[in-house]
């Protein structure tokens, strides 16, 4: 398998819903094929929004934005908000404002918060006022955070902007949007290594990128470890099998990963372990892995570490990726990463290219996760507990939005 060219084939944006997301299922699923491997696609629902207009008017004057998609069409006025923190005080004085947050989306509670307080429109903030590109992130309003709640308009803007809609102490904020709204279709891609046991072990990774990204280090380096176990593992004899899926629309709110879960909802029961990758083999960064499972897990990947001389800086908790549907549905679960600084790999950005890459460390990285699965694939019985830990649900009841996170 040739690392470099899974890379140079997938080097374009491919965000959640598109055509070119789905030509890198295609392209994924050909490559577990040339493996000898048999793959297939699953659809399944996203919601998508084409933006046929959008304009962001500050005392008259027009600034570039992006409107968000799936945040409905029309036209809002009222006067300018700057609520750089979403405190009940600083949310009191959100009603009939159009309001200007510090980042760059919002969760279920700010959003709740917000809309009960009387906000008239959310403008949102992405970049750095540093750099000499004044790119502008294009987001979705996603389902789960509106809830039950109403709809309003969002647009993002480049902070830059933001500063200068501060700056010169705007008054008044028009926002026009006019889209179509649609039921659109993400794909995951599912390839299988067979065991002798009925029950078997999921690895995941995604493959979609943001809208700007062509998504080399988050996530087409997953995808790659991905390929890499199933090379070196195929027609080996196991007696735990092993499912791999690519996700779609990990992205939106990891979308690929709760569909397959929902999907697949009567085979729960027999997935041992779930085994995801995401963001690994760059120049610089530790490798990480963080358990969503009993802390006998936490212990064992540090021991096989120290056993291997490949260091993993393990820890219990709820990871911001693919695995976090599974521990949800019961399935202990894990993610492994290669965690670099910003300043050297940023994500969601044009900066997230095929030049971040190391070949090198990445066919290093998939050594190590080859010899983890194996052990895990080939134990007498699975040593894992079958259970997630009270303080991991609690974590998940948070990071799902089922539950405010304490302060």
């Amino acid at each position: 398998m040739n690392l470099t060219n899974i890379f140079e084939s997938t080097d374009f944006v491919h965000a959640s819903g598109t055509k070119e997301e789905l030509q890198v299922a295609e392209f994924l699923k050909g490559q577990c094929e040339e493996l000898g491997v048999t793959a297939k696609i699953e659809a399944f629902r996203v919601a998508m929004g084409n933006i046929e207009e959008s304009h962001l008017f500050a005392d008259g004057k027009e600034i570039p934005c992006k409107a968000f998609n799936c945040c409905g069409s029309g036209v809002v006025e009222g006067e300018l908000y700057y609520m750089p923190g979403t405190d009940p005080v600083s949310v009191a004085g959100a009603k009939d404002k159009i309001v200007l947050l510090d980042t760059q989306g919002i969760g279920f509670f700010g959003y709740q918060d917000l809309m009960k307080a009387g906000a008239k429109g959310i403008i949102f903030q992405y970049g750095n006022v540093h750099f000499p590109n004044t790119d502008i992130d294009q987001r979705d309003l996603r389902e789960a955070v509106v809830g039950e709640e109403r709809k309003v308009l969002c647009a993002m803007i480049h902070s830059s902007q933001a500063v200068e809609l501060v700056k010169n102490k705007v008054k008044n904020i028009r926002l026009e949007v006019f889209q179509k709204e649609y039921d659109g279709q993400s794909h995951n891609v599912v390839a299988e290594l067979p065991g002798k046991r009925d029950e078997f072990i999921v690895l995941t990774a995604h493959y979609d990128t943001t809208s700007l990204s062509h998504g080399a280090y988050d996530n087409m380096s997953g995808c790659a470890g991905l390929l890499g176990i199933m090379e070196q593992l195929k027609g080996k004899e196991l007696n735990y099998g092993l499912r791999l899926v690519f996700c779609g629309s990990e992205e939106r709110g990891l979308l690929g990963s709760k569909a397959y879960v929902r999907d697949h909802k009567e085979e729960l029961e027999k997935i041992v372990l779930n085994i995801n990758l995401d963001m690994i083999g760059t120049y610089l960064g530790k490798f990480i892995a963080c358990v969503s499972a009993e802390d006998k897990l936490v212990h064992y990947i540090s021991y096989m570490a120290a056993e291997t001389g490949f260091p993993v800086e393990a820890k219990s908790g709820v990871y911001s990726s693919d695995s976090t549907p599974f521990a949800d549905g019961g399935v202990p679960a894990l993610s492994f990463a290669r965690i670099s600084s910003p300043n050297v790999t940023p994500i969601h950005c044009r900066y997230d290219v095929k030049e971040v890459m190391s070949m090198e460390q990445l066919q290093r990285d998939i050594d190590f996760l080859v010899k983890f699965t194996q052990h895990f694939a080939n134990a007498v019985v699975c040593p894992v507990a079958r259970e997630i830990p009270e303080k991991i649900k609690k974590e998940l009841d948070e990071y799902l939005f089922r539950k405010r996170k304490e302060q």
